[in-house]
């Protein structure tokens, strides 16, 4: 399970980091889809992004990160892979990417399920899963 966890974090934290490097481009993309307010979004989808991955690469609050990025991804993929507004080309791209976004959902699931319920502690926060259950 481990090996999972850490490629679902990276798959977060990369194009998380990655968003300010083309920020831009991805304003435009959210504006093509008719997202309002798209720069706030943007930084808060970006910052929940690096966060978690981190959170999911370090095995620290993984039941509550893969929860939260499972969210992230179902709001993501409705408001950004949204193929019924689009034809051809464009139209079959974003179905392909909703359905594999459909994939790392179901993933984040087991991976929630999979691992321990965790409280909250600002004592033990940086604390691996394993390291606060044992």
């Amino acid at each position: 399970m481990s090996i999972g966890r850490v490629l679902l974090g990276l798959y977060f934290l990369i194009p998380g980091l990655m968003k300010f490097a083309a920020w831009d481009m991805h304003i435009e993309m959210m504006s093509l889809h008719n997202i309002p307010s798209p720069a706030p979004l943007l930084l808060i989808a970006t910052l929940a992004e690096i966060i978690a991955g981190v959170f999911l690469i370090i095995g620290s609050y993984v039941r509550f990160m893969a929860l939260g990025c499972a969210l992230l991804v179902l709001i993501i993929n409705v408001m950004m892979h949204d193929f019924w507004n689009f034809d051809g080309v464009t139209g079959a791209h974003e179905m392909q990417n909703f359905i594999k976004n459909l994939g790392i959902f179901a993933g984040l699931l087991v991976l929630a399920a999979a691992s321990p319920k965790r409280k909250i502690s600002l004592s033990a926060f940086w604390k691996r899963d394993d390291k606060v259950l044992d």
